[in-house]
């Protein structure tokens, strides 16, 4: 199987797929391939953090041309996926000097799709966009043709809890993958200071509860297969949950937008972490770290796109306040404004290049000791 990520997410990927029980777990570019059995593809579906999709490949072939494509199209058993009275829908995705178009690749497939089972049984299935049966994803690198279908449906970054968003939400598999290569491990407290709709204090509880990611999740594209078991993921649901973990730490939001506060508050409700997550109407430049213990904090500032500001000052404001007032933390943010980071005033000790979207982005770290760093390490010593 094949499960897709975003850019610098394939070793955490990789990661949790091993952690999970994934043979032979191989990176690729923005996708981790391995193996596995059905229940092992629900398992993946419902746990992973990181990953977008996870798509099973049953058939590959070279071809030339689009009479290959078409042939080797039709060559596929698709009546033990699919009945004529289904619905489908297929997604290419093309990388190569020999077709062009994935429009032309996904209607040329469903084409030999539909004139094979008209040929056969007189009928056919038809096309829905919206909610299919069955999705099929097309890949074509050069003159490769992998044939897959799409267990998970939509992306899995749709959990299930966030029906309430700010002007820009941070992606939810995006928001887990940042935690994960912040180090993030639930084993101290959490603060995301400017939480918008809560997804970093969500995804944050989420990990260090380890609860499963898509456990919220409505459904899976792998619910209307033909070979569906019911029972089957419902013992893995089961065994999943009882995988849980007690959490001993603080995990805590804060925003200064009481519209913000609303909607993170319901998201944390949606998610069941309330006992577990608290969201503060406060304002990050006026707060300080209130208790001696350490302290992991991971946030996403707004930025040009999303609201006008004076940037120096806001970005200065940032390290004065990490500097002042938050001693013995760990602070991490995106930015996809890298010009602005000189103006935090501190040095990073990591810069990790990430995209939020189109945007290209630096996962920035922020090492803010207790007393100097000179005594740190003295006292190390």
């Amino acid at each position: 199987m094949v499960a897709k990520t975003f850019f610098g997410f394939e070793e955490i990927l990789a990661k949790e797929l091993r952690n999970l029980g994934a043979e032979k777990a191989q990176v690729g570019n923005r996708m981790v391939s391995f193996y596995g059995d059905t229940g092992f593809m629900y398992k993946a579906n419902l746990c992973l953090r990181t990953a977008l999709k996870i798509l099973k490949p049953i058939s590959s072939k070279k071809i030339r041309n689009e009479k290959d494509l078409y042939s080797f199209i039709q060559s596929i058993r698709w009546d033990e996926y699919l009945n004529t009275d289904d619905t489908f829908a297929i997604y290419a995705t093309v990388n190569s000097t020999i077709f062009t178009h994935s429009q032309f690749i996904s209607l040329k497939s469903k084409d030999a799709i539909v004139d094979k089972f008209r040929k056969e049984t007189g009928k056919r299935p038809n096309v829905d966009t919206d909610y299919p049966d069955l999705t099929i994803n097309i890949h074509i690198q050069e003159d490769l043709c992998t044939v897959s279908l799409d267990s998970s449906g939509g992306s899995l970054h749709h959990r299930g809890y966030r029906s309430a968003t700010n002007i820009a939400p941070i992606n939810e598999v995006l928001a887990a993958g940042l935690l994960l290569l912040s180090g993030w491990d639930g084993q101290c407290d959490f603060l995301d200071p400017m939480c918008g709709s809560g997804t970093f204090a969500i995804e944050a509880a989420m990990i260090a509860c380890n609860i499963p990611a898509n456990l919220n999740r409505k459904e899976f594209a792998f619910e209307k297969w033909l070979d569906w078991d019911m029972d089957l993921f419902e013992k893995i649901e089961e065994v999943s949950l009882k995988k849980t973990r007690d959490f001993h730490h603080s995990i805590i939001g804060f925003d200064k937008a009481p519209s913000a506060v609303r909607k993170a508050k319901q998201n944390v409700e949606n998610a069941n972490l309330t006992d577990f997550v608290k969201i503060k109407d406060d304002n990050f430049f006026e707060s300080s770290k209130n208790e001696d213990k350490k302290l992991h904090m991971v946030f996403n500032p707004p930025y040009g796109e999303r609201l006008e500001l004076d940037e120096e000052k806001f970005y200065a404001q940032i390290g004065d306040t990490l500097k002042q007032s938050y001693p013995d933390t760990n602070a991490w943010f995106i930015t996809s404004n890298l010009e602005a980071l000189k103006f935090v005033g501190l040095r990073p000790s990591r810069k990790i290049k990430v995209f939020n979207g189109k945007l290209e982005c630096r996962l920035v770290k922020y090492e803010m000791y207790a007393g100097s760093k000179k005594a740190k390490f003295q006292d190390k010593s």
